[in-house]
C-alpha cells in the first residue's frame, strides 16, 4: 500500500539527522557480516547501496573487495557526508537522488537496501524498479540489523510521518516472487533479511 508520504518530508527528516547519524548508529558487525553472507556479497561485484545514508555499509563492501560501490540517498546532507568520507576512494561514488527515477548508466551485481525499506512509500514499485538495475543473475537484499518489532517501535513519534512500517517477511517475499528466486528469508529477534537472485 502506498502511504501518503512525500519526498520533501523524508528529505527534511534525514537532513536533520545527518550530522549525528554516525554517532547515534546502532549496528552489529556480526549481523552485518551475516547479512552480506546471505546477500552473496563477494569480490569483484558492482554494488548499489540504496538509501545509503552516510555510507555506513561501504567499508563492509570494500572489505569484501567489491569492484565498485555506488551509494544513492535522497537526503542531500546524508549524501554529502558519505561523499566526503570516501572522496579519496575511486571505487566509491555517491549520488544524491531518488532511486525510483535515477539513471545510473550501468547495472549492478548486488543491490542492498539496509535499514531503509520502511521509508519507501511504494514497496512494490521499489522492488520492480530495483530489479531493472540488476545484471543478469544479480541479487537484491532487503535487510535490517534488528527485529521487525524493534524497527517498527523506532518508527513511532516523529519518524511515523516518514515510515510505512516494516511488512512481515512473508508479505515482502510475495513482492519478490515475480522477479526473484528467494535464497534467504530471516525474521527473528536479531535481524530481518530477504535475499533473492534475479530470475532468468
Amino acid at each position: 500500500m502506498v502511504k501518503d508520504m512525500n519526498n520533501k518530508a523524508i528529505i527534511e527528516f534525514f537532513d536533520r539527522l545527518a550530522p549525528v547519524w554516525d554517532n547515534d548508529m546502532v549496528k552489529s558487525d556480526e549481523i552485518i557480516e551475516k547479512i552480506l553472507n546471505g546477500a552473496a556479497a563477494k569480490e569483484g561485484q558492482d554494488v548499489l547501496d540504496v538509501a545509503c545514508g552516510t555510507g555506513v555499509m561501504f567499508d563492509y563492501y570494500l572489505k569484501r573487495r567489491a569492484a565498485s560501490v555506488t551509494g544513492i540517498d535522497i537526503s542531500p546532507k546524508m549524501a554529502e557526508i558519505a561523499k566526503e568520507k570516501y572522496k579519496d576512494n575511486p571505487a566509491v561514488s555517491v549520488i544524491c537522488g531518488d532511486v525510483m527515477t535515477a539513471n545510473f548508466g550501468k547495472k549492478f551485481d548486488l543491490i542492498v537496501v539496509y535499514n531503509a525499506f520502511p521509508h519507501f512509500p511504494d514497496p512494490e514499485g521499489l522492488i520492480a524498479c530495483l530489479k531493472g538495475h540488476l545484471k543478469e543473475g544479480g541479487r537484491l537484499t532487503v535487510a535490517h540489523g534488528e527485529a521487525r518489532e524493534k524497527i517498527d517501535a523506532r518508527h513511532t513519534g516523529s519518524a511515523a510521518k516518514v515510515s510505512v512500517g516494516l511488512m512481515k517477511i512473508e508479505e515482502l517475499k510475495k513482492l519478490f516472487d515475480p522477479y526473484f528466486e528467494t535464497e534467504v528469508l530471516i525474521s527473528d529477534e536479531n535481524m530481518y533479511q530477504i535475499s533473492g537472485k534475479l530470475k532468468d
